[in-house]
């Protein structure tokens, strides 16, 4: 009896490891057929996040292959561009144009080649030397401005009386456009002499008188200079103003630095409306660029000085 029942617990032993077994077999094939499942839906369809990034992507990659299509283009133009203004500068010069900013980036690296070849008690030496020679420079700077200073002071009002602002509103110093020195001549096409500086504004911009003085003259709108103010300031200096289309001042009349003197315009000999500006000095054309001193820094005078280097044909 004992032998039967021992015989019967262990056939249930048995029953319930073979069910536990087939359980678990069919758990692992459920499970991996889910993972077969998900791997190839994963493989043959996207998930709303990866169906938007894909198509972001081409999205991003439609526009980047249209903007370099666009880059392409405006570099092919920008090199035309380039080589035709070459190719005019060697007729009209019988030269390239120059380069400034190539010229600056080789002294920089020149400068910075010749440091590294320098040896470090070397370089001290020259560095102590510069301190020294910019000391002495700093010096005789000082000395200089205060003998300016006397001057200025001495001249009390006179100081008024001196051409130092440009005639339009040129705050981005875009508008110069000809400067002072040998130019090609609009209509002659031959090399002349320019003394004066172009602006390039339309017809009816305001022109300021540059310093206090009283109007000398007039002129008419048939010379080849079109209708002219001049302002004769009292102490060896004039400014004249060209090609305006009216004058807002009458002969002798007294003005101050600032003051509206006239409107720009095409009158004369003129290529396009501008504003031909001359400075005067004992009767002798200066250039009027190292008289806008009182509205231009050290920066914007360096800048303004680049622009009128670039130049190369007036407007009359």
């Amino acid at each position: 009896m004992a032998e039967h029942s021992e015989h019967r617990a262990e056939s249930k032993s048995r029953s319930i490891r073979h069910n536990l077994s087939r359980l678990a077999i069919i758990l692992l094939t459920w499970i991996g057929a889910a993972v077969i499942y998900h791997i190839i839906f994963s493989l043959m369809f996207d998930t709303p996040a990866e169906y938007e990034l894909r198509h972001s992507t081409d999205r991003l990659r439609a526009e980047y292959e249209v903007l370099t299509s666009r880059y392409d283009s405006l570099n092919m133009v920008v090199e035309n561009v380039i080589e035709r203004d070459r190719n005019i500068f060697g007729i009209l010069f019988e030269s390239d144009p120059y380069d400034f900013d190539s010229d600056y980036k080789q002294q920089r690296v020149q400068l910075h080649e010749e440091l590294l070849s320098k040896s470090t008690g070397k370089m001290r030496r020259e560095l102590l030397t510069s301190a020294d020679e910019l000391e002495q420079r700093l010096s005789r700077l000082e000395e200089s401005y205060a003998s300016l200073q006397g001057s200025l002071d001495g001249l009390g009002d006179g100081r008024n009386r001196i051409p130092s602002i440009q005639p339009v509103i040129n705050h981005n110093l875009t508008l110069l456009t000809a400067s002072y020195g040998v130019l090609m001549h609009p209509f002659y096409r031959t090399l002349q002499s320019h003394q004066g500086v172009d602006y390039t504004i339309p017809e009816g911009e305001s022109v300021f008188a540059t310093a206090d003085g009283i109007v000398k003259e007039i002129s008419g709108k048939n010379s080849t200079s079109g209708l002219t103010v001049i302002i004769d300031h009292g102490n060896g200096y004039t400014t004249s103003y060209s090609h305006l289309k009216s004058a807002k001042v009458k002969r002798r009349q007294r003005v101050r630095r600032g003051d509206i003197i006239a409107l720009s315009g095409n009158s004369g000999l003129s290529l396009a409306p501008h504003l031909h500006y001359e400075v005067r000095y004992e009767g002798v054309r200066v250039d009027p660029i190292h008289y806008f001193f009182m509205e231009l820094s050290a920066d914007e005078y360096q800048r303004i000085m680049k622009i009128a280097q670039t130049g190369m044909q007036s407007f009359d």
